[in-house]
């Protein structure tokens, strides 16, 4: 069972897709991971954001455990994340460790912006997470300003717009969500709640599907 999970920054869909991925007992990948990941090593290698031959090469040889988990979360890490991401060599060098992935024997659960439309399109379960973007900035500045970061939160929301544009527009996989995916606004729930809501439209959807046995 594949179940691709898109949405907005900080709307939950990371958490949602760990909790469902533990209680189907099914692997796990954070695709915002691999370009938080290449923009942190085009930065430390000097690479030219306006040069996406030299992007795509870092893509192709990106090393995920070359990386702290702490240098991926960063509001900078998530910036180069989002232009890199609009870089159609980019998203290509990295397309098929996505697909794979969500090809093994038991499945997978995907989070990302564009699984449910590209990296999946044949995904068993699709849903989109989204909030409004004062909420998500809110969430997302507390968790930076916790780290030590300085940014206000007024920074925050603008940083989020410009993303949300950015990632929206791009010509390559733009963020969207798919036509027959879930939708669920997650801006007056808690993550408990959120996630229940979301467990609950999964199970629905498998309800549907007559040729399915279940998880």
């Amino acid at each position: 069972m594949i179940i691709a999970i898109d949405g907005t920054l900080a709307s939950g869909k990371g958490t949602i897709a760990r909790r469902l991925s533990r209680w189907y007992g099914l692997p796990h990948m954070d695709t915002g991971r691999l370009y938080r990941a290449t923009g942190v090593a085009a930065m430390n290698k000097g690479a030219d954001f306006d040069d996406p031959d030299a992007l795509a090469e870092v893509a192709r040889s990106l090393d995920l455990n070359d990386y702290e988990e702490a240098l991926l979360r960063t509001a900078e890490a998530g910036q180069a994340a989002s232009k890199v991401a609009a870089i159609p060599a980019v998203r290509a060098a990295l397309l098929e460790l996505q697909r794979a992935f969500a090809h093994q024997p038991k499945g997978a659960v995907l989070d990302g912006r564009d699984i449910g439309t590209v990296v999946c399109p044949d995904a068993d379960v699709k849903l989109w997470i989204d909030a409004s973007v004062e909420r998500r900035a809110t969430r997302r500045w507390k968790e930076l300003t916790e780290k030590g970061e300085t940014l206000s939160l007024e920074d925050m929301i603008a940083q989020l717009k410009e993303r949300d544009e950015r990632d929206r527009n791009r010509q390559d996989a733009p963020m969207i969500a798919a036509a027959d995916s879930v939708l669920i606004d997650t801006t007056h729930l808690t993550i408990d709640a959120a996630v229940d809501k979301v467990r609950a439209a999964v199970e629905a959807v498998i309800a549907q599907k007559p040729e399915s046995s279940g998880p």
